[in-house]
């Protein structure tokens, strides 16, 4: 009897047992908060852009070459970090604005957290938006952020085999840069084959080798920009 009544517990625990999928819960929600944000981002005629990579592929160091040599585009920037505000103060010695924003150890950017950092910044003469976002190659992918173009930037000292590792990263970008071309000499990089293995992935990416340090490479890369700050406000 005990055995049968066991049975039978088992089989109504069963039929009122309930299945949530979270991650696709909070991926859903997170979608729809990432469209709403682009809407907005829109009304305002301010491109933003969602600028991925892992930490010390030259994040900042791009960022700042950008902001120098676009004077004529109103450029602002979220700094997203564990902690420190370091990049921001660096971005803001250039005289661009800068919000920083602490994660409180998320390894990503979403579109909540994107939104309530947005809040905090003053868009008046503003044309272009960057979210450096937390820097590694898998969580930041995943998420929507709500931003107008995502963008990666693969170093490289890092390897051109990182499209074999991180293929999501890759296929989730509109634009690539390959940032610290002028270390070529010293490391076993071989560019082509990065931008082949990236093209497999995503063939409508759009690929900037780039040295932030020399400047080679960077007229591509921010005429890119101005062509997608004109079409953002078509």
């Amino acid at each position: 009897m005990d055995q049968l009544a066991e049975a039978a517990g088992g089989r109504l625990e069963k039929q009122f047992m309930k299945v949530i999928e979270l991650k696709a819960s909070v991926t859903a929600s997170n979608d729809r908060e990432a469209e709403k944000l682009r809407r907005q981002m829109k009304q305002k005629g301010v491109l933003l852009i969602n600028l991925m990579s892992s930490p010390g592929s030259g994040k900042t160091t791009l960022l700042s070459r950008t902001i120098t040599d676009m004077k004529d585009i109103g450029i602002a920037v979220l700094e997203a970090d564990i902690d420190s505000a370091v990049d921001a103060e660096r971005i803001e010695a250039l005289g661009a604005r800068a919000v920083q924003v602490h994660t409180d150890g998320m390894c990503h950017m979403d579109a909540g957290m994107t939104q309530r950092g947005l809040s905090e910044m003053n868009f008046e003469g503003i044309d272009l938006a960057f979210l450096e976002n937390i820097g590694n190659l898998i969580c930041p992918a995943e998420y929507d952020t709500g931003a107008g173009k995502n963008v990666m930037i693969l170093s490289v000292p890092e390897g051109d085999d990182k499209p074999l590792k991180y293929p999501l990263m890759f296929q989730q970008s509109d634009a690539l840069v390959i940032s610290k071309t002028d270390a070529l000499p010293w490391f076993t990089f071989d560019t082509e084959k990065c931008i082949k293995r990236a093209k497999m992935l995503n063939p409508a990416i759009e690929i900037f080798p780039v040295s932030a340090k020399t400047g080679e490479g960077m007229d591509a890369w921010e005429n890119w920009l101005r062509k997608q700050i004109a079409d953002w406000r078509k």
